[in-house]
């Protein structure tokens, strides 16, 4: 079967699944919730074939790539939070009369289709199909060829549970085809699909964002900042710093710089700095760092930019927070930062001034995500401006419509 043909199916659907009852996809989610335990053995037979054959790629592809027991837990509870979040969907969000009588509500309805484009991360499967069966939209999932087998058996397990319940599970879609050809011709179904959505690396969003017709809502790479600010405590930066770089390295709100100022360097970067040593990170400074710390090795302009997916940090001192705050919004990809800082006058210039998604003071970066937001699953952080930033939740994964009551009105 063609993608067209794939993404007409899902639009098919739209009616059944944008119409269901609040309680009928809460049954639904709970089924999906179970699969991750009822066919776990199917799913990670399938995800230990494809960590075969990807056996030769870089440790951090592999970390997001590889499933187990507790991940698969871990994406059931992520399912079973949606079922205790509120439905968005036939919210009114306002209402008002107007002058010529007529009754005017602004309502949350679904998007319709609903595209993901994905790389090496089995999880985004189950979230995407949980998320938008919340909000009445269908799916298209098209994964990376990384990730196949683990895809198509989590997609097969949950389609016939849903099945053998007695659902139309036609509302998911999932596309073999992971050629270049097969996504091009996804971000050109126009016709059938409303919104597109990648989830990946920095190529492969700026490919989808460069070459899809069909509307997209980008989601972006993480080179997040933790900025030492003059009034920090020391002890609270070297937690924060080695939790946001090593707690998991390879996602994107991991830390992958860390600022300090240049009043407290010389006392704050032995501290951090050789906490994440021991921890295996490679430091790349700048040149004062290094008269500081020997060890880093030396900073390019390049790691300033660069998000690493891993075990290596750059460092940069600088003159206070306005320095601190236009590197950020240089090298960054408006995703997550932090200050660490007693200051709050400070504090609130770094958070009001930071053109992020998500701006912290004095807590890791690594609580960017939609389940610890209190989202549940999410179908990403968007570091766009236009109709979502942050965690995609179920809120931003639809949109607006407005219903208007009349008695014969007329406009002269």
């Amino acid at each position: 079967m063609t993608v067209s043909e794939r993404c007409r199916l899902a639009h098919e659907t739209c009616g059944y699944i944008g119409s269901m009852a609040s309680e009928e996809k809460d049954a639904m989610l709970g089924i999906i919730a179970d699969c991750m335990f009822t066919g776990a053995e199917e799913i990670l037979a399938a995800n230990a074939a494809d960590l075969r054959a990807n056996s030769d790629k870089p440790q951090h592809l592999l970390d997001r790539l590889m499933l187990d027991e507790k991940r698969l837990a871990g994406i059931a509870e992520g399912i079973r939070k949606l079922i205790d979040l509120p439905d968005p969907v036939g919210e009114i969000s306002a209402e008002w009369t107007v002058p010529s009588g007529l009754r005017i509500q602004r309502v949350r309805v679904p998007l319709g289709v609903i595209g993901i484009i994905y790389e090496a991360r089995p999880n985004v499967t189950a979230d995407a199909v949980s998320l938008c069966l919340k909000t009445g939209n269908a799916v298209v999932l098209r994964g990376g060829s990384d990730a196949i087998e683990s895809n198509r058996a989590m997609v097969r397990v949950i389609k016939n549970a849903l099945t053998n319940a007695g659902y139309n599970a036609e509302f998911i879609q999932f596309i073999d085809d992971t050629t270049h050809a097969g996504a091009e011709e996804l971000m050109r179904c126009r016709e059938y699909v409303d919104v597109l959505i990648p989830r990946g690396s920095a190529r492969l969003i700026q490919t989808v964002v460069e070459k899809s017709s069909v509307p997209v809502i980008e989601t972006g790479a993480g080179n997040c900042h933790a900025y030492i600010e003059s009034s920090a405590d020391i002890n609270m930066a070297v937690r924060i710093i080695v939790n946001g770089k090593t707690q998991r390295p390879s996602v994107c709100n991991a830390l992958e710089s860390v600022l300090v100022d240049r009043a407290v360097a010389a006392e704050a970067l032995p501290p951090v700095l050789d906490a994440l040593a021991a921890r295996g990170v490679e430091v790349r400074g700048c040149d004062e760092t290094r008269a500081i710390w020997p060890a880093a090795l030396p900073a390019t302009e390049d790691d300033f930019y660069r998000e690493y997916h891993g075990l290596v940090i750059s460092v940069k001192v600088v003159g206070g927070v306005e320095e601190a705050i236009a590197h950020i919004n240089k090298y960054g990809t408006h995703h997550s930062e932090v200050i660490i800082t007693s200051d709050d006058l400070k504090a609130e210039k770094f958070l009001n001034e930071v053109d992020s998604a998500a701006v912290y003071v004095n807590a890791s970066t690594r609580f960017t995500d939609g389940f610890e937001f209190g989202f549940g699953a999410e179908m990403g952080i968007s570091t766009q401006k236009l109709h979502a930033r942050g965690p995609l939740g179920l809120v931003q994964l639809t949109g607006e419509k407005y219903k208007v009551y009349g008695s014969g009105q007329v406009r002269g």
